[in-house]
């Protein structure tokens, strides 16, 4: 689907607890030489020189980030985002993704580099025992960009699926490397101890009550905030496992295409690629184009847990491909059509995701009117619009007004 929210999400570089009202120290960034050489023994990169940084307040932070979403973000790109978060079903209709977008990013965040102005910043409200980890995260991220030029490399991807999984080489490399300076400290690494990356990825992904704005948005923004970070941690831990060093400037030069080959990495080492199963038919004149994409697996996930349970969930894994569009009356703006069309792993997949498929209507629409069921046809009125969703062989297509 498309997505901004990686996009806005890669204006902060790091999930850490920023509660505490510390003033960050100074000394602080007096240890970036020593970790630059670290991470540069762990990718075989030259580190940069110098790497500018300085603190941020919290007031600062927000306006940087709406400044930042001014510049990155056309207003048409932000309603085209919110739309289909809603025709989705994976927002509910009142939701206002910019201000949530803000209020989550400055909440969440304790550090981010800049790389627009090659400068990284750390809260100054960080507690001491939060800082360092923050600061090798940033610097990895600064050490990348001196290798990849990290704003071409995440705008490059189409604002779907395919970014967040660039997003996720991003976060996942990232957050690797801060873990592996961790580890070294102590005398381990991630290459000997491989268990350890379960057991950090829990720690990335727990939030433990201390961010309210963050525990109570949408499940989907929830992990798509956190996906980048824990999967792509352990896409990162598998890259190196296989290629070793070569893996780190490997997944720049070649970024997986997908949510699914971050997820299982396997299917990014062999190569395969999404199909791109044909949108259904619907008359629609008087509409115009507003929006289309890729629908993941992981929103597929997320999708089916919502409106299902962890067990509907597993479904996802099933995914092959899906694509969707989105189309808006031109005269009345509050008239809107999902085309949507996905392709499964075989005939028995696609035929319990078409019964899903009742549940996820069933659950994004306040009233909803059942017409005609059959094996492999739905058809009826969600909200007093009309949807008709078919099961085809290995595909399930959906058209709702």
């Amino acid at each position: 689907m498309p997505r901004l929210t990686p996009i806005l999400i890669a204006l902060l570089l790091w999930l850490a607890p920023s509660s505490a009202q510390e003033t960050a120290k100074p000394e602080l960034f007096q240890e970036m030489d020593e970790i630059l050489t670290e991470l540069s023994k762990f990718t075989g990169w030259k580190a940069p020189k110098k790497v500018d940084s300085d603190t941020i307040t919290k007031d600062g932070l927000k306006q940087f980030l709406e400044e930042r979403m001014k510049e990155i973000v056309k207003p048409e790109e932000l309603h085209a985002e919110e739309l289909s978060l809603k025709k989705l079903g994976l927002v509910p209709k009142s939701f206002d993704l910019k201000k949530t977008t803000v209020d989550l990013l400055t909440e969440q965040a304790a550090a981010f580099y800049d790389y627009r102005k090659k400068k990284l910043f750390v809260l100054d409200t960080n507690a001491t025992l939060t800082q360092k980890p923050v600061l090798v995260h940033e610097l990895a991220h600064a050490l990348a960009d001196t290798q990849v030029n990290l704003e071409k490399y995440i705008f490059k991807g189409k604002s779907d699926d395919s970014s967040l999984a660039r997003q996720a080489v991003m976060e996942g490399q990232a957050t690797w490397l801060m873990s592996e300076y961790i580890m070294s400290r102590m005398g381990g690494s991630l290459t000997k101890s491989p268990e350890m990356v379960d057991v950090m990825s829990r720690m990335a992904g727990s939030s433990s009550g201390a961010f309210p704005v963050f525990d109570s948005v949408p499940l989907y923004l929830r992990e798509s905030l956190l996906f980048p970070y824990t999967k792509g941690f352990a896409f990162q831990q598998a890259v190196v496992q296989k290629l070793g060093k070569e893996g780190f400037l490997e997944v720049f030069r070649n970024p997986p295409l997908s949510s699914q080959q971050i997820i299982h990495p396997d299917k990014y080492f062999d190569k395969v690629q999404p199909t791109k199963p044909p949108l259904p038919k619907a008359s629609t004149k008087g509409y115009s184009g507003v929006v289309e994409g890729t629908v993941g697996e992981f929103d597929h996930e997320i999708l089916f847990q919502q409106y299902g349970g962890e067990a509907e969930a597993k479904l996802a894994r099933k995914w092959r491909g899906a694509e969707f569009r989105i189309l808006e009356d031109k005269k009345d703006k509050s008239k809107s059509v999902l085309l949507y069309a996905s392709d499964w792993q075989d005939e028995q997949a696609a035929r319990d995701v078409f019964l899903l498929y009742k549940k996820v209507l069933q659950g994004k629409c306040k009233s909803f009117e059942l017409k005609k069921e059959s094996e492999a046809e739905l058809e009826g009125f969600g909200d007093g619009a009309p949807f008709v969703v078919r099961l085809e062989g290995t595909r399930v297509t959906s058209v709702e007004f």
